[in-house]
């Protein structure tokens, strides 16, 4: 990579225009640009910032100047005759006031060097090259670097997992540094199994033990009050073990409105617990303090109850915890097992572990003809990301000296895919064809292979992740499973909702799911407040949302005969779909099938083709119609674990006490409708944000 980068030194790459929709510029000028004067400027900045790690592996730099006047650790790795250094800028600051100020000092140092290596350095080279990606929309990182590059906060990890020990010391610990990460913009996943179960012993005061469920409330309330980057309020995941004495309550603590509203909660469950749900046989319930029995549950008891929370809250999901400890999730088992992910699932994480996500949109690399993907292409550009996210470890002011040590042993990176939905648009697929789950599958599997192929190839220029001895790579090692290979980072592949950086990128279709909406009705702050007054918005204050790519193809059959403004109401008065309507063609219907469209297998279906070929997690939301029964989510729950899911999320409509509006409900009165679908919408930007914490 540095051979070809030094033979384009001499052609760099012309600046890309940005061409950009009225969303787009929204949504970038409402949660990233701050105090950048244009979006070009802030694209500068990113690129220009995330680019400075290049430094550190240039030859041509004097490494003594990037650290002059730096506390710093440096650890020296040899992994097969190649040495590579392993620098801990928090290691030796006793303060957080310290630790700041030492980074941003080392910050300070590279940005200078920038500015005196122009002629003989990588940098410039390379910022233009992450510009250009970034302008022209094909990757996007998460939102936590879109924020925070080049900024004084500079935290750019959008997923943590931290651990809580079971004591008084070890669960506000936990809480600190949950506030310390939401404050610089990430989010937190949490297993709470350690704690002792309600009614347990506590020597120290000798009382008892108020369980795992009240502590949560603790870290809920705290979320509250810190709010992220100083712009939005943080989101968590809380899991806890099937085995756990507080199993049941876990499981229906969302019921109540108000309670842990700042988290996702899930259940852990391996295949022991699902063999016996199948069969209908009990199991013990471990206390975590002591390890003994406390009592037996019927298996299968405990699903119904799960299955049924879920129904009715959308809450708890399933995590397949061993099967996420046994595939490349977990690489370092040397170091220990993962027990939680981040807040929507996709990215399980040791303890104290933090990633950095990106996503690539597919959409941009489909063949202007529509027969396929442009390979080519595509491998270019993820090999260009690659480098970008493990600069970005690099660069990253990491919040507390542990989640350096672990970020910095492991390399772990999240880099994935959005656009699914638009993809399969532009190759004329249905999504729920069996066409587009093959080509789901050939997708990720590229994406996956040529991941780890850049990954390597940046081994050999910068070093192995440090924590490499051992793994699951490592041939002479206990955990090695059969696929030799030395990549810069632990995992690589993860596929998150990429919420925020898919409006931003101009995308309808979040991450890999469906589009949600053809046609809905827009309404600007006025028409907003009217709705909760109970009144009708005027219509200059509402306008019609389309989806580009149907209105192209509405275009080129000129509106199926209709005005445009004709055709929008009856696509939205249909429950915002086409399909059904006989006026617009069936092969049509077929390619704009909305969320609601889709059965709940589809979506697993989807969800689990992604997943042979992702190294860590895929966050897919299951989206269920009002109607839709228990019966039908305990089978998705099942369909999920029967083929590979790492974990599963449903969602039925009106399922939030906030969001009780039937997508099919037209029998109240006028003002009651208008009222109740403006607290359902807001009630879905809500979920959405929060979702959108690890694409961001």
């Amino acid at each position: 990579m540095v051979t070809e980068i030094k033979t384009q030194a001499l052609e760099m790459e012309n600046k890309a225009d940005l061409i950009l929709t009225e969303n787009q510029e929204k949504v970038i000028k409402d949660k990233y640009l701050k105090d950048a004067p244009s979006i070009e400027a802030w694209l500068d900045l990113v690129s220009g910032n995330i680019a400075l790690a290049e430094l550190l592996y240039d030859p041509s730099v004097d490494k003594k100047k990037i650290f002059e006047g730096i506390n710093r650790t440096v650890k020296q790795v040899n992994i097969s005759g190649k040495t590579s250094f392993n620098y801990l800028l928090h290691d030796r600051c006793n303060t957080f006031d310290e630790q700041h100020k030492n980074f941003k000092k080392y910050l300070k140092n590279l940005y200078v060097l920038s500015e005196q290596q122009k002629n003989n350095s990588n940098y410039h080279i390379i910022k233009r090259k992450f510009y250009n990606m970034m302008a022209r929309f094909e990757f996007l990182p998460n939102s936590p670097t879109l924020m925070n590059a080049g900024r004084a906060l500079q935290q750019l990890s959008a997923c943590y997992v931290l651990p809580i020990d079971d004591s008084m010391d070890g669960i506000y610990s936990a809480v600190k540094n949950m506030a310390l990460v939401h404050q610089s913009g990430g989010g937190t996943g949490f297993d709470f199994s350690r704690l002792r179960p309600k009614g347990d012993f506590v020597k120290s005061t000798r009382g008892v033990a108020s369980g795992p469920i009240s502590f949560m409330s603790i870290f809920d309330k705290s979320t509250d009050v810190v709010k992220q980057g100083g712009q939005r309020r943080g989101a968590n995941m809380g899991i806890l073990r099937y085995d756990h004495p507080d199993i049941m309550e876990f499981i229906s603590a969302k019921k109540q409105q108000g309670i842990l509203e700042n988290f996702n909660i899930s259940v852990a469950v391996d295949k022991k617990f699902m063999e016996a749900v199948k069969k209908g046989e009990e199991y013990d319930l471990l206390n975590p303090r002591t390890k003994e029995p406390t009592g037996k549950l019927n298996a299968k008891e405990v699903f119904d109850t799960l299955v049924k929370s879920a129904w009715e809250t959308a809450d708890p999901g399933i995590l397949f915890i061993d099967r996420i400890n046994q595939t490349d999730s977990n690489p370092t088992p040397t170091i220990g097992k993962i027990e939680a992910t981040n807040p929507c699932g996709e990215q399980p994480l040791l303890p104290y572990e933090p990633c950095n996500l990106g996503s690539i949109n597919l959409s941009k690399f489909v063949l202007t003809d529509g027969s396929d993907m442009d390979w080519p292409r595509l491998k270019k550009c993820i090999s260009l990301a690659i480098r970008f996210l493990d600069n970005v470890i690099d660069v990253n002011n990491f919040p507390i000296k542990e989640i350096e040590e672990m970020a910095k042993g492991n390399r772990r990176i999240g880099f994935g895919v959005m656009g699914w939905a638009e993809t399969l648009v532009k190759l004329g697929l249905p999504y729920n064809s069996e066409e587009a789950l093959e080509k789901a599958e050939k997708v990720m599997k590229f994406v996956n292979v040529t991941s780890l192929e850049a990954s390597e190839a940046l081994a050999k220029e910068r070093g192995v992740f440090p924590n490499w001895e051992n793994s699951i790579y490592d041939a002479n090692g206990r955990y090695y499973r059969g696929k030799p290979a030395k990549p810069r980072h632990a995992a690589r592949t993860t596929l998150a909702p990429t919420g925020t950086i898919g409006i931003a990128a101009g995308l309808q279709g979040a991450g890999i799911e469906p589009f949600f909406a053809v046609v809905y009705v827009r309404y600007n702050a006025a028409a907003i407040d009217a709705l909760k007054r109970g009144e009708k918005p005027d219509y200059k204050d509402t306008f019609y949302e389309v989806n580009p790519l149907f209105m192209k193809v509405a275009k080129e059959n000129k509106f199926f005969g209709m005005e445009p403004e004709e055709l929008w109401k009856k696509i939205e008065e249909n429950h915002k779909s086409v399909a059904g309507l006989d006026f617009i063609p069936k092969e049509i219907q077929n390619l704009f099938l909305t969320s609601h469209d889709l059965t709940p297998l589809d979506h697993v279906r989807m969800q689990c083709a992604f997943q042979k070929h992702t190294n860590n997690a895929v966050s897919k939301t299951v989206n269920l119609k009002n109607e839709a029964t228990v019966q039908d989510i305990e089978e998705v729950y099942m369909l999920a674990y029967n083929l590979g899911a790492k974990g599963v999320t449903v969602y039925r409509d009106g399922s939030k006490q906030f969001q009780i509006l039937n997508l099919s409900e037209k029998k109240k009165a006028k003002q009651e409708i208008l009222q109740k679908a403006c607290l359902r919408r807001i009630d879905k930007i809500i979920k959405e944000e929060r979702r959108s914490l690890n694409q961001g």
